[in-house]
């Protein structure tokens, strides 16, 4: 398969968990494809199989490293690299948009508050988070506080 194919597939992969996010967030089969850990787990053995190519297998950039900048910069210019990074990327922005939807539902927040921060997590990621601390912080009487007792 070749890298072009491969990116799309993953993208299209991730798109049902987010659409259930954002459209069935109360649904049952959220609840078991997208809360359960099994995206995470999936891309997870993805991201690991991509890695061990590049690690044992010479696929990838021959400088590539994590050691500098210019490693890294190198490392991203292989088409294997970019889609190691694409994979983390999505698999954490996932996880931070599934935290985002669980834990406004913990407080009760209405979820058409929480679709903006659902939105720019998938797209921007840490912006979506930003945008979730800040609903929290005027929205519940827990602020910026994560932690639970």
């Amino acid at each position: 398969m070749n890298y072009e194919t491969a990116y799309s597939l993953i993208n299209i992969g991730v798109l049902p968990a987010w659409l259930l996010l954002v459209f069935a967030p109360k649904a049952k089969i959220t609840n078991r494809l997208v809360h359960s850990g099994l995206y995470p787990l999936g891309y997870g053995l993805l991201y690991a199989m991509l890695l061990g190519r590049s690690m044992f297998f010479g696929v990838g950039a021959e400088d590539g490293g994590m050691s500098t900048a210019q490693q890294v910069s190198a490392f991203f210019s292989h088409p294997n690299g970019v889609l190691i990074g694409w994979v983390h990327y999505l698999v954490f922005d996932l996880f931070i948009g599934a935290w985002i939807a669980r834990d406004g539902a913990r407080l009760g927040l209405a979820h058409w508050k929480l679709l903006p921060c659902l939105v720019f997590s998938f797209i921007f990621g840490p912006v979506g988070l930003l945008l979730y601390f800040l609903l929290r912080k005027f929205s519940s009487e827990e602020g910026l506080a994560v932690t639970q007792d």
